[in-house]
């Protein structure tokens, strides 16, 4: 239970009604975080409305098997995505959500999958079949990124050299942030090609 007048957290932010983007957090990486607070602000300036997700995942979820992590992602996203009814048009996932890659490739949804766990087959095999304009972003030292896989799966892909997990350059804060201001660029492009839909 929350205290009286806890200050709270907006997780939605309106713009066009019929275009509704999901921000889909990683483990750790929260929407308030650089990768996703940007994300959010290259959506609101296409016009898209943001819905943020935010979870905590469950006790003991790293130790369950993949099958059920990969279950538990896709209830929470297909939940909200069925929430918009309809509206839902694009997903922006971080590491963990792109477990949600089924969601996007069954719905042709498209996605911006910024770290996805490649190394997982069900979700190199989701983003195979995704039909739906689809954007990988990954660095180099990251090693759940693999660039074969993600260059054979046919969608925009943007690596970033000796970039970890969190798309950061260990050591190097200025570094980070032209990184980030590198992920954000492709990101905007992304999203203005895809237009305002119909």
């Amino acid at each position: 239970m929350s205290a009286p007048n806890a200050p709270t957290v907006p997780t939605r932010f309106d713009g066009d009604p019929d275009r509704v983007a999901l921000i889909v957090p990683g483990v750790g990486y929260s929407p308030a975080r650089p990768l996703l607070h940007f994300a959010r602000s290259v959506l609101l300036r296409h016009g898209w409305t943001v819905q943020e997700l935010w979870w905590q995942v469950p006790h003991g979820f790293d130790e369950s098997a993949t099958e059920d992590r990969i279950a538990w992602v896709e209830r929470q996203v297909a939940g909200a995505a069925d929430a918009e009814r309809g509206a839902c048009r694009l997903l922006v996932g971080k590491s963990l959500g792109s477990l949600a890659a089924s969601v996007a490739a069954d719905r042709n949804l498209p996605a911006a999958w910024l770290t996805p766990l490649l190394t997982v087959d069900q979700v190199a095999r989701a983003l195979h079949r995704s039909g739906a304009p689809t954007l990988l972003v990954g660095g180099t030292a990251d090693k759940l990124w693999d660039r074969p896989t993600a260059g054979a799966t046919g969608h925009q892909v943007l690596e970033l050299p000796a970039a970890d997990h969190g798309l950061e350059l260990p050591d190097d804060p200025l570094g980070s942030i032209d990184v980030l201001r590198q992920v954000t660029s492709r990101l905007d492009r992304f999203v203005a090609a895809l237009g305002t839909g119909s």
